[in-house]
Order: structure tokens, then sequence, then C-alpha cells
């Protein structure tokens, strides 16, 4: 696989993907969200077979159909690879006492010694969130720690702050 990226002034960022079965894939990515997709010609490269045009909405729906299920991949594997590393989901109910209020305030990683490592929002992500992002209910954060951090972890976002 080989992938280029090159800024175009003005424009956004291009994304040139060549995969291991030789097809080649360009990715446009625009400034204001918007994005143009085109698989090319193997046999004329300045030539793509079709053009998909995406509005911003579109181009986070594919993003997170993409990314989402990847990120939560790569911390299943990460915790596979580091002994006593963990991952898990938590969601923030109604009743948490933390719905409404900013990440930080949950003190996670100095009380439970775990990481957030992504906030899942409907059909966003929220990838490194700062202690400045406001949880919601209905939200699932996604952290890192060891087995017992984590147990302790859930029970702080579900019990008494």
């Amino acid at each position: 696989m080989d992938l280029e990226e090159t800024m175009l002034p003005g424009v956004g960022v291009r994304y040139r993907l060549r995969t291991r079965a030789g097809e080649v894939l360009g990715i446009v990515l625009r400034r204001e969200g918007a994005a143009e997709v085109a698989v090319y010609d193997r046999r004329d490269p300045d030539r793509a077979r079709g053009v998909l045009h995406l509005e911003p909405d579109e181009v986070e729906a594919v993003a997170e159909v993409l990314g989402a299920p990847r990120l939560t991949q790569r911390f299943a594997d990460l915790s596979r690879e580091v002994p006593g590393l963990e991952s898990g989901r938590f969601p923030i109910g109604a009743g948490s006492p933390f719905a409404g209020r900013p990440l930080g305030e949950t003190r996670a990683r100095t009380l439970t010694g775990c990481s957030i490592v992504a906030i899942v929002r409907d059909t966003d992500v929220v990838a490194s969130p700062g202690p400045a992002d406001p949880l919601r209910p209905g939200d699932v954060l996604v952290a890192i720690g060891s087995t017992r951090g984590l147990e302790e972890l859930e029970r702080r976002l579900a019990g008494p702050a």
C-alpha cells in the first residue's frame, strides 16, 4: 500500500492511495469539509472511472463508519500487546453525576489511573478529548487502564461525584 498526501493551497488536502491490489483511489478533502473520492483507471492514471461528491455531513458519516470500529480495534490490539492494559466502554447515563459536566471533572486519570481516549457521541467520535469537552447523556467513553482502574472508573461514572 502506498499513500501520498499533497496540500492544495486554498482547497484542502489530496490523498492518493494505491492499494495492494493495484487500484488507485484519490480523495480530496476540502477545507469546508466536503470531499471528492475518485477511483482511477489502472491503464490511465489521469482518468477517473468515477467521482463521488460528498457533502460535509456525508464525509463525517463515512469517517465514522470507517474510523470508529478501527479506533476500538486499535485499543483492543493495544490491550493484547501490553500486559495489564485493558480497554473499556462506559456509557454516560442521564443519572450519571457527570452528565452535562466537563470530562475533566471526572478526574479519571488522577483517581483511577485510566485515560479517556475517546468520546463516542451518536455517529461522532471525539478522539483524544480534552478536560473541557462536555459529557452528555448517551455518550460512551472509551478508556484504557488496568482492570482495577477500569472497574473504579465504571463505579465513579455511575455513582455520586
